[in-house]
Parts: C-alpha cells; structure tokens; sequence
C-alpha cells in the first residue's frame, strides 16, 4: 500500500529535519482504497497512479529521476524487480515474501558496481523472509546454474491460447493497450482505463464464484451434520465444483504471470518472431496487479474499532549469508506453463501457524518443528476441557476467548514439561505473549 508506505517515510523525513532526501513512488495501474482497507483516513474517494504520487517529476521516467540528486529512496510495489539497472543502489527494505527467481532477482537490483561501493557495502533490512529461504533461492545460481533438461518454446502458445480462452479480455483490448501504451504522450490513467473491462469481468465473475463457494461450503457443513450420505455425497461434489470455479480465476492471474516471465526470458533466446506475443506479454503484465484476490477467513474478526497503542521492533539476526562451492544443482526447465494448481488449504494453514510461532518466539535455540509440537501439546490438552470445547462450538471466538479459555491455557502452559522449559519461560515471563499464543492454539482447535 505505497500511499501509506509513502506518507509514513515523508513523516519520518520531515520530523528527522532531512532537507535533501526525497522519495519517489514506484507501482503499476491506479490503487483506489476502501472502508475495508487499513490506515485509510483521508486518503477514500481518489484514485492514486504513480503520476499523481510523484508530482515532481517534470515528466522524467522514474528511472531517470531516481538516477538524479532529486530523489534518495524510492517505494517499489511488485514492480522493477527486473530490468532495474542502478548501480548507486546499496541498501533495500524488504516488506513481503520472495522466493525462487522472484528472490534473486529483486535482491540482485544491489549487485551493480559503483564507485565506492565496495568499500560502503550493500545492505538488506528483511522484514518477513528467513535467511535460510534466501540462501536456498540462490543456491542453485551460485557458480554455474544449469538445465536437467531442454526447455520447449512452444509451452509459450499454449499458454497464449489459454489465456484468451478464459474470455476474460479481448483481441481488440489488447490491440487497443499496445496502441496507447507506445504512445510517446501515453497517460496512465487512459492505460488503466484500456484495462477495466478485463478488470470487471474477472471481477464480476471471482465475486460471483465466492458467493457461490461460500453457500456451497456452508451447506456442505450442514449436511455433514444430518449423517446423510446422499445429502453430504450431492453438498460435497456441489461444493467441489464452486471451489473449482474460484480456483480456476486465481490461477488465470497467475498464468498471466507466468506467461510474462517464460516470454520474456525465452525471447531472449528464440527468436519467436510473433507480434501477437509480444503485445499479450506487455498487456498481460499491466492486467495481472489490477486483479485482486479475495482472502478468505473461515472465523472473520470485526478488526474495525482496534487500534494500534504500541509497536514492538525486534532485531532478530545480523548476518552474511554464505553459498556453498559446487553444490551441483540443476535447474528444472520450463515445461509446466499453465499448470498452477489451488494451495492445499491445510498446508497453508501450517505455514501461517509457523509464521506465527516464528514471530511470537525468540527461535535461536528452537526449530520450527520445536514450536508446532509445543503449540500442539497445548492444543490437546485444551481438546481435553470439556467445557472450554462446548464454550468454542457454541459460542463466537471473541465471546469464546472470553470464558475459560484463558485460564486454561495458563494451566496448560504451567503444565508444559521439561522438553518445552524454554517455549514455557517465555510465555511466562510475557503476558501479551501469551494473549497471541492462546490465539494460534485456539486456530489450531477450530482448524480441525
């Protein structure tokens, strides 16, 4: 959210009396926020692009501007990760996950040599991906990367038939953004603009397909309690179907992705010789940030009336993260265009869990395998109250939360035994650690 991003660091600069840093603001298409969306306080009923956010650029690409003694920092949202040649760049902040490629090429904006920089050295302040995720994104690129076997060009048009199977944009859409995108005076609002049928048919249909999956999933837990196995067999295959739906308008913006990347490296390779690809790889890029995903949360919290009295930044770990000589990886060619499949929601659930754990816990002395049993013991025993389960299932988790459900977490965590001592002096020694881990453990119990 680089409005907010934005506001924030030109807050800093001015209280810090900084009189020659300024920062640009780097995104594609328009951003327009509603009540939904957090920090929004004066900032409804406009529509944000990066000309409006930068109104001095004296029309310089931001490239060029940011090449200058005008601007210092600059706010990059999902775009610049390739491309990007800066070699004054030595220090990045980094705010949402990387992984693979996307990790080596968005960290790799710092390699380019300049004057000095040697010396100075490069710095990344990571907020969200553990070190050794970025070590195993690059390994395979460390002294010599390759191929277990050839890549097929052709994926690339089986792709491309996909996507404008999909019906979701049109030939003349396409023909009509090229158009106006290689128009010297082009506007990006007008760009923008060129998009939105795209934009409001696959929204139109993904809201359609989450109502849909909604009922569907809802029905389907009703019947699950009438123990009828015609019912339950017709609400499951039902329910199916409309997850199939909302599945298949997720990875058509995935595909557009994809399509852009293999396009994009192999036409630096093949010569491919086809306008049709060209234009659809420069519109599907444009399209793909404009649709946006709806997350949905089983146990939804009115988060509305919070509001943030303390901020806790922690330094977890410095350090210089080494590759190993001659590790002798291959890398898988592209031969799976178009075939993203929907994330097992149980494996996700995990994941955020240990994401969870990772930031609740000081982990230096602790695997994540250490922090998923020990949240699990707890889970079981509070499985084993009685009254504190009938509390759960039948009452809202804020209501829930508020009945013997703490105490019986306190008793569960001064049970721990010596196997989790140091999970259990954490807690201890902090109350508000506890509030969050009661929290995780209570998602573990209405997970199941």
């Amino acid at each position: 959210m680089n409005k907010n991003w934005e506001t924030s660091v030109d807050k800093y600069i001015s209280a810090k009396g900084y009189q020659k840093i300024h920062a640009l603001v780097a995104f594609s298409g328009e951003v327009e926020f509603n009540e939904k969306d957090p920090n929004v306080d004066g900032l409804m009923g406009e529509k944000y692009t990066e000309h409006n956010m930068n109104p001095n650029l004296k029309g310089r690409d931001l490239r060029k501007a940011f090449d200058s003694d005008d601007y210092q920092v600059m706010l990059v949202a999902n775009k610049f990760q390739t491309g990007f040649d800066q070699p004054k760049l030595c220090a990045m902040y980094v705010d949402k996950k990387l992984g693979g490629v996307e990790c080596v090429q968005t960290l790799s904006r710092l390699n380019r040599t300049y004057p000095g920089k040697a010396e100075t050295g490069t710095f990344i302040l990571d907020f969200f991906n553990d070190s050794d995720e970025i070590l195993e994104a690059f390994q395979p690129y460390y002294q010599t990367a390759e191929l277990d076997d050839v890549s097929d060009s052709d994926l690339i048009f089986d792709l491309f038939d996909k996507l404008y199977a999909s019906d979701i944009f049109k030939r003349h859409e396409v023909e009509q953004f090229c158009d106006a995108f290689l128009q010297k005076s082009k506007s990006n609002a007008a760009i923008a603009n060129i998009c939105k049928p795209a934009v409001e048919r696959w929204q139109k249909r993904y809201m359609s397909a989450i109502e849909a999956y909604k009922q569907a999933k809802d029905m389907f837990d009703r019947t699950k309690k009438t123990a009828d196995a015609v019912l339950i067999a017709n609400a499951e295959n039902s329910f199916k179907e409309c997850k199939q739906e909302k599945d298949a308008l997720e990875i058509f913006k995935k595909d557009l992705g994809t399509f852009v990347r293999f396009y994009e490296f192999m036409s630096q390779i093949v010569d491919y010789n086809d306008k049709d690809l060209e234009k659809l790889s420069l519109y599907a890029r444009n399209l793909r940030p404009m649709l946006r995903e709806t997350l949905l949360d089983e146990e939804t919290i009115d988060l509305s009336s919070v509001v943030l009295s303390h901020y806790r930044l922690s330094k977890i770990r410095q350090q210089d993260i080494q590759l190993k000589e001659d590790a002798g990886e291959y890398l898988n060619p592209g031969d799976s265009l178009g075939s993203a499949k929907a994330k097992d929601k149980k494996e996700e659930f995990l994941s955020q869990i240990i994401n969870r754990l990772n930031e609740l816990f000081i982990t230096d002395e602790l695997t994540d395998k250490d922090l998923v049993n020990y949240a699990y013991t707890v889970r079981d025993k509070l499985s084993e109250n009685a009254l504190v389960m009938s509390q759960i299932a039948n009452n809202s988790p804020e209501q829930a939360m508020l009945g013997d459900f703490p105490k019986a977490i306190d008793d569960a965590v001064m049970d721990s035994n010596e196997a989790h001592q140091n999970q259990m002096m954490q807690l201890l020694s902090d109350p508000a650690k506890v509030a969050d881990f009661a929290r995780v453990v209570f998602d573990l119990l209405t997970m199941e």
